[in-house]
């Protein structure tokens, strides 16, 4: 008998990406139902799927480290009360289905009891015998033991070591793990949620619990009203899933227009040289506040100098919004950009206060299940970083491909992080090329696109300067692209006093 499973829960048995599962139900050879999908046509389209090859079982016990050990189950295992409380819901569901079954058993039992009775007393004997027959063979089918299949055993045990959260009225869905919060699981999950402090003081966060429940992980300042406990909210930042099934009610941010301008103080945590003429800058907002933004955008950086003057430039962020705390600019040497001078003559050290204004920009991800491609001219790069590590967290595109474009000998600062993705990522391909000539480069890069890609019909990420993705933006036009489906982002030219 098949199991009906979330694409969610499927993906995850089966060892593939969403993305992917997404991709088989667009082209017809996977069918939903209701939004699930049935563990006999997993089978059927997977048909050598083995518990060890998704790596869930090995994940948890092939842990040799003792310190790694702890730090990963933390990751992957929810603390022991609250595995407790799902093992609790798990075996009630459980005990609740042996007592219907049981019931229908006895309905049965007393259904035959009674054709017996009718029989001897000689009522169509041929109609009441069909009628037993009928019963007693559909009885003996339901009491025949056979074994679960595969995927129901692991659908199983994924409803305890994980949870599934739904979000209404969006529909979204996001798997929690481990020791996460629901604030933590949603963001690295993609989800555009609201908050502030994200420890339990603005209450920003809160969300109500429409089914399921919820555990606190951590104390928490704001106050809720007794009307708001009456009707299941909870603080998002301080509470965790406590059964395998949760639906919360919440708005969602739909796009830019729905992030709040903000203004935080941050602390420079480091300065990591990437090339000679690139820096990465680590900033760290404080405990209490957090910087809320999306993937692509961009913030303004102030810098307060002794000579009483104010140092300010305008950076991409490279960084997820999923790790909210740090966040990372890629900044390279340029004698009219005040700040990087500041920087590359070592005057910006860890410790220092800068000051973040943001976030602006539409160079953000669209709704789209389309595959995906980025093109980056130098730190070009920081924005789409961002973008692909979002992308990668929502887990819809059926691919991922990046163009990037140095025009110095150190241009490609973090190839490295590239060949990353590359191996760990079947979804993910990218290409890099060196040309001094911005629009030459653009040029080339452009036909490294039409001779890889095999259809026009992707969303397509430039970020760069302004030759280079007006140079791409009319190439993929021209091409029949969609103006609709090309999103640009032109870096700013820093214009400043010489250093």
């Amino acid at each position: 008998m098949s199991h009906w499973l979330t694409l969610w829960r499927a993906a995850q048995i089966v060892g593939v990406t969403r993305g992917a599962l997404q991709q088989q139900v667009r082209s017809g050879a996977l069918v939903l139902n209701e939004g699930l999908v049935a563990t006999d046509e997993l089978l059927r389209l997977y048909p050598d799927v083995q518990l060890e090859e998704t790596g869930m079982l090995e994940r948890v016990t092939h842990i040799r480290d003792e310190a790694f050990g702890k730090r990963l189950r933390e990751r992957l295992l929810p603390s022991q009360e609250v595995l407790a409380q799902r093992l609790f819901h798990q075996t009630q569901e459980l005990a609740d289905m042996r007592r219907l079954l049981q019931r229908y058993h006895a309905l049965v039992i007393a259904l035959q009891t009674r054709i017996h009775a009718l029989r001897d007393d000689g009522a169509t004997p041929l109609a009441l015998s069909e009628l037993q027959d009928f019963v007693d063979h559909g009885l003996a089918q339901a009491l025949a033991t056979e074994q679960a299949d595969l995927l129901t055993v692991m659908d199983d045990m994924l409803k305890v070591m994980t949870a599934q959260v739904t979000v209404r009225p969006s529909g979204h869905q996001f798997i929690v793990e481990g020791h996460t919060t629901l604030l933590q699981a949603g963001l690295l999950a993609g989800l555009k949620l609201n908050y502030g402090c994200g420890n339990g003081t603005c209450g920003m966060c809160k969300v109500r619990v429409i089914s399921g429940e919820v555990a606190r992980t951590q104390p928490c300042d704001y106050p809720l009203s007794e009307a708001e406990r009456a009707q299941g909210y909870a603080l998002a930042c301080a509470h965790t899933a406590a059964s395998s099934e949760l639906t919360l009610e919440l708005l969602e941010a739909s796009g830019p227009q729905d992030i709040p301008q903000q203004q935080i103080v941050t602390t420079v945590r480091a300065v990591t040289q990437l090339a000679p003429g690139t820096r990465q800058l680590h900033l760290q907002t404080p405990r209490n506040y957090r910087l809320r933004f999306l993937a692509g955008q961009s913030v303004t950086l102030g810098l307060h100098r002794p000579d009483g003057s104010d140092v300010h430039a305008q950076y991409p962020i490279a960084s997820c919004p999923c790790d909210d705390r740090n966040l990372l600019f890629f900044i390279e040497r340029h004698p009219l950009d005040p700040l990087s001078c500041q920087l590359f003559s070592d005057r910006i050290q860890p410790g220092d206060s800068v000051t973040v204004w943001g976030p602006v920009g539409d160079f953000v991800l669209a709704e789209s299940t389309r595959p995906l491609v980025f093109a980056a001219c130098d730190t070009g790069f920081a924005p789409v970083k961002s973008l692909i590590e979002h992308a990668l967290a929502l887990d819809t595109a059926p691919s991922l491909s990046l163009f990037w474009l140095a025009t110095r000998p150190d241009g490609h600062f973090l190839a490295n992080q590239c060949r990353a993705w590359s191996q760990a990522l079947d979804l993910f391909e990218y290409e890099l090329l060196a040309e001094p000539d911005v629009a030459f480069g653009a040029l080339q890069l452009a036909r490294a696109m039409r001779a890889d890609l095999f259809e026009i019909n992707c969303d397509f990420y430039l970020a760069g300067p302004a030759v280079f993705v007006q140079s791409l933006d009319t190439e993929l036009r021209a091409a029949g692209v969609p103006a609709a489906q090309i999103h640009s982002l032109v870096l700013a030219v820093p214009v400043g006093e010489l250093a």
